[in-house]
Order: C-alpha cells, then sequence, then structure tokens
C-alpha cells in the first residue's frame, strides 16, 4: 500500500501513518484506486476536517462511512485520505492550516474546493478515481478547475452518514475521475438503477442565462463549443434557468447554508473555539447571523426555484450550462478578487443545490492555461443517465476544445 507521504507532488493527501483498509478482491472497481475526502470515517484514520482541533478530537475511527464502503465493496482499493478546505467550506481549495493542494492543470492557480485534494490526487495520476462532497460547488467547481469529470448526485440518493455534515438539506458526495469511460464505470458501481432514467435522446436545454453569467472570453469559447453540441447531437433548445433571476436565489442559497452549518457547526465553535482560517470564520459568523424571517424567505424561494426546475426539464430534459464562470483564479489574487469570484460561481452552481437535482461536469475547454467545464443538470433520479450521457457529450464536443 502506497503512504500518504510517498509519491505525492501536489499535496493531495493528509500525511496520516498508513493503515489497512479491507476492499473487494473482485468487483466492478477492481483494479481502480480511491483517495477518500477527509470529512469521510475511514477506518483506522482520523476524520480531520481541514481543521486542527477538529482533529485532536477526532480520534481513530472503526469503521468506515457507508459511502466509503460501497467503493471498497466494488473492489476500489484505498490508498489515503485527502485534503480538504478548512471544515470543507469554500470553493477556492485554500487550507490556512495545512496548505492548498497543487492543482496540477494549473499549477498557478486555485485547485478550487473544498474538496481540492481529491481533484489534485486525480488530475495529478495519483489515484483513479477519488471521493469528495458537494454542499455548495465542492466537486463540480474542482473538476472544472482542473479539467475533470465530476458528479453533484441527486440530494439524498446516496448516504452520508459516517461523514462531517455542513449544510444536510445541500450535502451530497459525489466524485472524480480523469476520464468518460471510468466516470460511468464509478457510477454504475456506486449508483446502482435509475428511479427516473432519461430516454435515450434526451431534451437539450441551453441555459442561456447562465451563460450570461460567464466570462466573455470562456463564454464564446463555451458557445462555439455548445454549437457543436447542436450539429452533432440534437438542436438545442433556449430556456431561462433562474427564476426570477440569480440575486434572489444567490442570497437564498447562502443563508440556507449558513443557518444549516451553525446548526452542524455552532456547537463546536462555541465551546472549543477553534482558531479559523480566513474566510472560514467570516462564513460561520454569517451562518450564526442569519434570522428565522431570512430563512423562511430563503427556503420559499428554494420551493420556488425547484418547481421551476422541475417543470423545465420534466423528466426528459438535460439543462446545459457553464460549470463556473470560467477557469480557476490565480493563486495570487487578493482574498477580496477570491470572495468576488466564489460569489460569482454560486450564482451557477445554486441551481443544483437549490433544486437537490443530479449535476455532472465535463472536461470542455482550456483559456489562459486554465481548465473551464460544462455542465448537465438533469432531472432527480436520473443520474447514472446523466452520467451516460456526459460521454456522449464529450466526445460530440470534442473534449478539450481550446
Amino acid at each position: 500500500m502506497m503512504t500518504m507521504t510517498e509519491d505525492d507532488p501536489v499535496h493531495a493527501f493528509v500525511p496520516y501513518p498508513p493503515a489497512p483498509v479491507a476492499s473487494a478482491t473482485h468487483g466492478p472497481l477492481a483494479g481502480l484506486t480511491l483517495a477518500v475526502k477527509d470529512i469521510f470515517d475511514v477506518a483506522g484514520y482520523p476524520t480531520g476536517c481541514g481543521q486542527p482541533t477538529m482533529l485532536a478530537l477526532s480520534g481513530v475511527k472503526g469503521a468506515s462511512a457507508p459511502i466509503v464502503r460501497r467503493f471498497l465493496d466494488a473492489g476500489a482499493r484505498f490508498v489515503g485520505k485527502t485534503h480538504t478546505v478548512e471544515l470543507a467550506y469554500s470553493l477556492n481549495g485554500l487550507n490556512h492550516h495545512f496548505g492548498t493542494p497543487i492543482n496540477p492543470a494549473a499549477p498557478d492557480r486555485v485547485p478550487g474546493g473544498s474538496s481540492s485534494g481529491s481533484a489534485a490526487a486525480v488530475a495529478a495520476r495519483l489515484v483513479d478515481v477519488a471521493l469528495g462532497s458537494d454542499t455548495g460547488g465542492s466537486v463540480r467547481g474542482p473538476a472544472s478547475y482542473c479539467g475533470l469529470f465530476g458528479i453533484r448526485p441527486t440530494h439524498g440518493r446516496l448516504p452520508l452518514d459516517a461523514t462531517m455534515p455542513l449544510a444536510p438539506s445541500l450535502d451530497t458526495p459525489g466524485w472524480f475521475t480523469r476520464d468518460a469511460k471510468t466516470f460511468e464505470r464509478v457510477g454504475a458501481a456506486i449508483l446502482g438503477d435509475d428511479a427516473a432514467p432519461l430516454p435515450d435522446a434526451p431534451r437539450l436545454l441551453r441555459a442561456r442565462d447562465c451563460f450570461e453569467q460567464t466570462e466573455k472570453p470562456v463564454g464564446k469559447m463555451l458557445e462555439a463549443i455548445v454549437a457543436r453540441i447542436d450539429r452533432m447531437m440534437t438542436p438545442l433548445e433556449d430556456v431561462t434557468a433562474a427564476n426570477p433571476d440569480f440575486e434572489p436565489l444567490y442570497w437564498a442559497f447562502r443563508r440556507i447554508q449558513g443557518y444549516e452549518s451553525w446548526q452542524s457547526l455552532g456547537d463546536f465553535v462555541t465551546r472549543w473555539r477553534p482558531e479559523l482560517g480566513v474566510g472560514i470564520a467570516e462564513r460561520v459568523a454569517f451562518g450564526k447571523a442569519v434570522t428565522k424571517a431570512e430563512l423562511k424567505e430563503a427556503l420559499a424561494a428554494r420551493k420556488t426555484q425547484r418547481a421551476h426546475m422541475a417543470a423545465l426539464l420534466g423528466r426528459d430534459g438535460v439543462l446545459v450550462l457553464p460549470t463556473m464562470p470560467g477557469p480557476a483564479p490565480r493563486l495570487a489574487a487578493t482574498e477580496k478578487e477570491l470572495e468576488t469570484s466564489r460569489a460569482q460561481s454560486l450564482r451557477l452552481l445554486c441551481l443544483a443545490g437549490l433544486s437537490g437535482f443530479p449535476q455532472v461536469n465535463i472536461p470542455i475547454g482550456e483559456f489562459d492555461g486554465g481548465p473551464f467545464g460544462l455542465s448537465l443538470i438533469g432531472p432527480p433520479g436520473s443520474d447514472l443517465s446523466l452520467v451516460r450521457l456526459a460521454g456522449r457529450v464529450a466526445k460530440a464536443a470534442a473534449t478539450r476544445i481550446a
């Protein structure tokens, strides 16, 4: 078994002493190596959550989280736990306490968070698949920034027991792979059959308002890529994804996430008074300050947006949209620039979060040395169909157009 400090040029792995983790010798994922974000329990390891006090309180876990067990029982071989943003509460991937994994696809740019180590491990070819989590975009964002396939499944489809909660009505597990074939292989093993499979030729819906949220050069490149999909697969219908628009949805998402994160983390923060890094402390304080009236308004906005998405997609529609506004911010960016990028990104990412619908990122292009992705959002329960469609779309779009 590889030790986590060996052959890790991108600082993806937490340097825990290695412990044996059994996996099935046969199964659909046999032969694949697995890394696990350090918010999921793995037997024989602590669960540090990117936070020193949380790590000190953890102790070594006696059993693995059910979602980890699902990978192991399918034959994947565990090789280590990966770094996460502190308390899994950021989209950029920086960790004040333990350092930041390198983005192998763009070393001068942030890797994306909070599943930064998992994305870095896959992009650097240290593992075949890595488990992450996605509350506000923590699989989709790093997948886009590091040039990977990634999925946020339908909310509640996969178990999150023995996992650090952040905002339970938004939290999901998810994973990264480098190629469409492995992405589909993992999806079939972990997701199982769809409750609501897509037809062979689903309706593709271009989220025009989402493309207007991108950085201009990237937007032009994405439009050219989508035009190719339009020619190669099926004509795309223009739709409006945000109802009524992005600003109220952004605040609805932030307030729900903030309120729930305080319910999850407030006792830990109040009792132990941990040192929190820049940005994390501010988000925790924001969550504490969310009022019941603000929460009620946010929940109503979520209900409206979810109904809008359900009507838009029906059982056979797939929304096509940019995953992020552009490539990852540079490591040299100021805290203000990083926070601006996070806010812009959340406007796109909150659509799947608020609706609870599945979303996949397809590594589709590169601008100025940084990868960017195209996303598909499908109806709830269409996850495996969406994973398979991602491979077809990637092929039609001539993946990695630059």
